[in-house]
């Protein structure tokens, strides 16, 4: 089901403070929200083509065993088969946790156009941390990068859902 991206709500981040969030950054938001709570790491992605939403995934539960279900691939693989096609050079990912190195190489080979991301990942991220995967002379295609988009909300759902497990 596609939607519009003109629609906009208000995300409160602290007591009187609050910003618009992109309608893709709140739908992964939502999406990695409703991972935490069947037990998957509450990662969210969704990948817009002209200004429409075209496939909304988050983590896999755990029960799925499969390693490769993180939220941007699942993603990827929701939006090639959208669109009939293996090569999503016209879309936007946006996702709530910087991709790991698996998610990064995905990203790449779908030939994404831009990474909107939230919460930094400094022991698992490829993005900015790590092995930073599109800077490396063998990425044959690189995304425009913005960072930081709903950091603050992303970050306290991880928080929130590693606290609970210890």
């Amino acid at each position: 089901m596609a939607r519009p991206l003109f629609y906009v709500r208000k995300t409160v981040i602290e007591p009187c403070v609050s910003f618009p969030l992109p309608l893709p950054m709140i739908n992964a938001l939502e999406a990695a929200g409703r991972a935490g709570i069947s037990g998957a790491v509450p990662v969210g992605a969704v990948i817009v083509r002209d200004g429409v939403i075209i496939a909304t995934a988050a983590n896999a539960a755990p029960g799925t065993h499969d390693p490769t279900a993180h939220a941007e691939i699942r993603a990827i693989r929701e939006a090639a088969a959208a669109l009939g096609a293996d090569r999503l050079n016209e879309c936007d990912l946006w996702v709530t946790l910087e991709p790991c190195a698996m998610c990064a190489g995905a990203i790449a080979h779908a030939r994404i156009a831009r990474l909107y991301y939230g919460a930094d990942d400094p022991k698992g991220g490829a993005v900015i941390h790590g092995p930073r995967l599109f800077n490396q002379p063998t990425c044959h295609h690189r995304p425009e990068i913005y960072g930081g988009i709903g950091a603050l909300e992303a970050g306290a759902l991880l928080r929130e859902f590693f606290e609970a497990r210890r």
